[in-house]
């Protein structure tokens, strides 16, 4: 894939992750839908170790993660009902490609939700399989330290990569690995054989064609949208097949 492509997604990602961590209660909803699919012990479970990695990070206290662990192992009923992982599918301005993770207890009010927040914002809410069919799941590893293209190159071909993307000082630097969903933790654990640090894992939504926004009304449009999907507590991440036309980036600051 060309590194503009690569590029776009980074600075809308970049622009998303600085505008709005996720909330205490989607990580700890992750921590238990990753408990309850796989073994309640992170060292058995990749994904419910990412998912405590990434609530750490975020400074989620360490009983709210060990109670949001032992209400996905079925150990700790307090009445709540149980989250399922459901994704939604809609466009935004100009037709623009909108993917949605949600986890929620109850999808009548999260479809209502998400309907509202798409009309306010000149948007709709379409049937599932409308923009799906745009994106692919990938395995995403980001290193960070010190780095050389020769180790880099190694341990990526090592490791099964798909693709790797240097990030530019102004998002943070550091290395992002590409690969198949099912190969995130070998990849990981090859990385870090070769003495790469590993800062985070994720599993990211690729659009696989761009939508070019010149109009900057649209992109303000597009990002307001982005901003009121992302501030729903059932909404775990937003994923879009738009990038701006050079001259609006400043737009994305």
């Amino acid at each position: 894939m060309g590194g503009r492509k690569w590029q776009s997604i980074k600075r809308q990602k970049a622009r998303v992750d600085a505008q709005k961590g996720q909330t205490s209660t989607q990580l700890s909803r992750a921590i238990i839908v990753a408990a309850k699919q796989g073994l309640p012990d992170p060292a058995g479970n990749f994904q419910l170790r990412t998912a405590i990695d990434k609530a750490k990070a975020a400074g989620v206290p360490s009983d709210t993660i060990e109670r949001a662990i032992a209400k996905g192992a079925g150990t700790f009923d307090d009445g709540e009902s149980n989250y399922e992982e459901i994704r939604y599918e809609g466009y935004g301005p100009g037709g623009v490609a909108i993917l949605i993770e949600a986890l929620t207890d109850n999808r009548n009010r999260t479809a209502a939700d998400l309907r509202a927040a798409f009309s306010k914002r000149g948007g709709n809410l379409g049937e599932t399989g409308c923009v799906g069919w745009m994106f692919e799941q990938k395995g995403v590893t980001l290193l960070v330290g010190e780095i050389t293209e020769e180790t880099l190159l190694e341990a990526a071909l090592a490791g099964e990569a798909d693709s790797y993307e240097w990030l530019e000082d102004d998002a943070g630097g550091g290395v992002e690995v590409f690969t198949a969903v099912s190969n995130l933790e070998n990849l990981n654990q090859v990385l870090q054989s070769h003495g790469l640090t590993v800062a985070e894992t994720e599993l990211r939504w690729i659009p696989e064609n761009l939508i070019e926004v010149t109009d900057p009304e649209q992109a303000k449009a597009l990002f307001k949208l982005i901003d009121t999907l992302e501030a729903l507590d059932d909404v775990q991440s937003v994923t879009s097949n738009f990038e701006l036309a050079t001259e609006l980036l400043s737009l994305a600051g």
